[in-house]
């Protein structure tokens, strides 16, 4: 089990920016797949974007262009950097792990959980 934790969240304007941090202990992220999804007030938690093991990324449709995942796997950490950012992308954000390396949009394929981090953008 890899224990996660983020960090880096806050509150900002439409237009902003702000990085996330997905920090992982316990085991190394290297062969793991990480995901980030959000849950805005009375809504379903949602997938956002993901990158694999070996770097490759997918978005969702509503932040292709905007967000962008990279990882540091010698600091055993994941980023979202977030752009342009909107009032619609106010939701706590959740980084989530799986050791098969490949990323899957579904929130129950994966098994390890960060506590989550409050973006709040303002119109």
């Amino acid at each position: 089990q890899v224990q996660l934790v983020e960090s880096g969240g806050g509150s900002v304007q439409a237009g902003g920016s702000l990085r996330l941090t997905c920090a992982a202990s316990g085991r190394t992220l290297s062969n793991y797949a990480v995901a980030w999804f959000r849950q805005a007030p009375g809504k379903e938690r949602e997938f956002v974007g993901g990158i694999s093991w070996s770097g490759n990324t997918g978005y969702a449709d509503s932040v292709k262009g905007r967000f962008t995942i990279s990882r540091d796997n010698a600091k055993n950490t994941v980023y979202l950097q977030m752009n342009s950012l909107k009032p619609e992308d106010t939701a706590v954000y959740y980084c989530a792990a799986r050791p098969t390396g490949v990323v899957r949009t579904s929130d129950q394929l994966y098994d390890d959980w960060g506590q989550g981090t409050q973006v709040t953008v303002s119109s």
